[in-house]
């Protein structure tokens, strides 16, 4: 899985229920043609990041289709979500 763009913004809870700071990012990845998930579309990740209390941590990843938004009903792996929470940890900071 290679990550060829992204957009990152930072989510405002108006109610202030939510501890923290919560980042949507719309990882848009590239898979080989031999992945289940492969389309000509494109795939994406939707990951929403959580930061407080000094942690970050991913709080929502799904994986979506690039050109109708369909989210696929698939896991991503533990490795996967480590590269995930690593990549979002370096950008988050440019939704500020």
């Amino acid at each position: 899985m290679n990550i060829t763009e992204y957009i990152v913004e930072e989510i405002i809870d108006p109610t202030g229920l939510i501890e923290g700071k919560r980042f949507e990012f719309r990882l848009f990845v590239m898979l080989d043609e031999e992945d289940e998930l492969y389309t000509e579309g494109g795939i994406g990740i939707r990951t929403i990041l959580a930061v407080g209390d000094g942690e970050e941590r991913i709080a929502v990843a799904h994986f979506f289709n690039r050109a109708t938004d369909e989210v696929y009903d698939f896991e991503l792996e533990e490795e996967e979500l480590n590269m995930l929470l690593q990549f979002c940890q370096a950008h988050y900071e440019e939704a500020f």
